[in-house]
């Protein structure tokens, strides 16, 4: 399909997902007020009595201290594989009401920990009761760290009754901003214990059996064998991967940025040597405020990823500034250092690209653009970065002559002009321009 083609088809897709959208949203508050009443109804003086837990989160506030928590649904522990994040969410087609309504949801029943070792007691900091022989985050599957981590393991929800200091308080005085924190309320706990056997798949069985194996490529056999980027960061924040006694707590956050730079390095290496496509694509999808267009052209690999943050969106939020630009990119050998400017963002939009490719046995040079419009009023997680590009590839793609063509065809609907791009873009910097192209858009 030739790219003004595609461009048209677009408009015309995008309007109809925008009607979609505006009518399965509805009230915030309404949704708080409901899981108030949950929680009394399901939360007693001193326990959860009958939870089931889908995942776990670890803080790195400080670190190496940390708050480590068991999530669970209140009131719905019937569905609780639907309130940990996974690629579904893209499926089910998730609105930012929607996770807000999912994480506020969760309990987060949390004590101190050490990430590298814990304690005599082989519970945590401040801990006074527990396994006394487990001395390392690696020997502790026993007390509070053991249940987290067969939580973690497991490839469904787990049920556990957890033990609470008293009756948490909570504070319900809570707004659409609260849907930047990655849990909702939070409970001082005393213990926790299984109510069941958690199933353990046996790959992650013989990376926990191997105290050799290095955690990178224990991430990356997971990987071949089936397992998503979202069920190996939890195993790795749970402590459940990498060397013996190198075995740590990893938190949360940092924990997704590590799989998908990972396995991203992975399936780069992986089409190091394929052929390159053998045209200029431009693929383009939209998810929760949030417009990506990839363009993929002939040539050894090369990524980069440029974000343009519109006034009013949730990471620029003054209406009166312009349109913030941020990019960050690599060339064939990949990149050292953590990537600042664009942060996660990177790593997932780069996953995805990879994982095209090496389905497609090629490479390219892969130029993503990332606007992010004041409808993006809530962050919900560098996930609908790594799902909106994933699904880039389905369905109708267009063509171009030149990457030129294709990069001045892209920015017409962006909030940038080409000669603003092309100050900011490592791949874009080389093409010709003429007068017009610096006039700003945004």
């Amino acid at each position: 399909m030739r790219l003004d083609e595609f461009i048209e088809f677009e408009a015309n897709e995008r309007a109809e997902r925008r009607r979609l959208a505006a009518e399965k949203d509805y009230g915030i508050l309404d949704h708080l007020d409901s899981f108030e009443r949950r929680f009394e109804q399901h939360v007693s003086d001193d326990a959860v009595v009958g939870s089931v837990s889908p995942s776990i989160f670890v803080g790195r506030s400080n670190y190496p201290n940390v708050s480590t928590g068991l999530l669970s649904p209140v009131g719905r522990e019937d569905a609780a594989d639907r309130f940990r994040t996974s690629a579904a969410w893209y499926d089910e087609g998730v609105s930012i009401a929607d996770v807000f309504d999912r994480r506020t949801s969760l309990l987060n029943s949390a004590r101190g920990v050490d990430v590298e070792s814990a304690g005599a007691s082989g519970v945590g900091v401040g801990s006074s009761a527990g396994d006394a022989s487990a001395t390392s985050v690696h020997d502790a599957w026993d007390g509070w760290l053991g249940v987290q981590r067969e939580v973690a393991i497991a490839d469904r929800p787990v049920d556990v009754e957890i033990g609470l200091d008293g009756r948490p308080e909570i504070d319900f005085e809570v707004g659409p901003e609260d849907v930047k924190t990655p849990t909702g309320p939070r409970a001082a706990a005393r213990s926790a214990e299984l109510g069941e056997n958690p199933h353990v798949p046996r790959p992650v069985k013989k990376t926990l059996e191997d105290d050799d194996w290095r955690a990178e490529g224990a991430m990356t056999y997971l990987y071949r064998r089936g397992f998503d980027v979202y069920e190996i960061n939890t195993i790795l924040s749970a402590g459940a991967l990498g060397r013996g006694e190198d075995r740590r707590l990893v938190p949360t956050r940092w924990s997704i940025t590590a799989v998908d730079d990972t396995v991203g390095q992975y399936l780069r290496g992986s089409i190091r040597d394929d052929p390159t496509v053998d045209r200029i694509e431009v693929h383009r999808n939209e998810y929760l405020g949030n417009a990506f267009w990839v363009i993929l052209v002939p040539g050894r690999w090369e990524y980069e990823l440029v974000e343009m943050k519109s006034p009013g969106s949730i990471w620029n939020p003054d209406p009166a500034a312009g349109v913030s630009l941020a990019a960050a990119s690599e060339g064939r050998d990949g990149r050292t250092g953590y990537v600042e400017e664009t942060a996660g963002a990177y790593y997932a939009a780069r996953l995805g690209v990879a994982e095209h490719l090496d389905e497609r046995g090629r490479q390219a040079k892969a130029l993503v653009l990332r606007h992010v419009s004041d409808d993006y009023w809530g962050p919900v997680g560098v996930w609908q970065v790594r799902e909106a590009v994933r699904n880039a590839f389905d369905g109708e793609s267009g063509t171009a002559e030149t990457f030129g063509e294709a990069v001045r065809g892209v920015t017409e609907h962006l909030p940038v002009s080409l000669g603003r791009l092309r100050r900011k873009s490592t791949m874009a910097a080389g093409l010709q321009a003429n007068l017009g192209d610096f006039v700003d858009a945004g």
